[in-house]
């Protein structure tokens, strides 16, 4: 009886390509975020300013340099897709989405009194969710595909 539930759920999930897309999707989003947080708190550390405005800049660029990263990784390992103008495009409205998120979060752990180098920790977690969603509508929509 057990032995035929774990086969049953490994056959719908641990097989199913979305199983292996959420995998992929966080193995990269973890490289991202270790080079977003890694920056964000370089430029803390390097220049120093103290000043909100610069927590928020510094968080940004961060965030701009994983992003890089982060579009060639989606597309070629998480979702073996070629970019394309469309697919990019999509890509960078998901991330102009997810950075407005971030910031959202990152002022409100602030505000509530997380330390700069603590307060990306839970914007990182709760921002992964609605960015998946949104980035495999992008690499999985037909509305993304070339058109030849």
């Amino acid at each position: 009886m057990l032995m035929a539930v774990i086969q049953k759920i490994e056959q719908k999930y641990l097989q199913s390509t979305t199983f292996h897309e959420l995998i992929r999707f966080a193995l990269v989003g973890g490289i991202a975020t270790v080079i977003h947080y890694i920056l964000y708190l370089s430029l803390l550390r390097f220049i120093k300013i103290d000043a909100h405005w610069w927590e928020n800049t510094a968080y940004s660029i961060g965030y701009v340099i994983a992003f890089i990263c982060n579009l060639w990784l989606t597309a070629h390992f998480t979702f073996k897709t070629v970019l394309n103008v469309k697919r990019s495009g999509g890509f960078l409205l998901s991330h102009l989405i997810t950075l407005l998120n971030h910031l959202i979060f990152f002022n409100f752990f602030r505000y509530v009194g997380l330390s700069e180098k603590w307060a990306p920790i839970p914007v990182f977690i709760l921002a992964a969710a609605i960015n998946f969603l949104l980035v495999r509508f992008v690499f999985k929509s037909n509305r993304f595909k070339s058109e030849k």
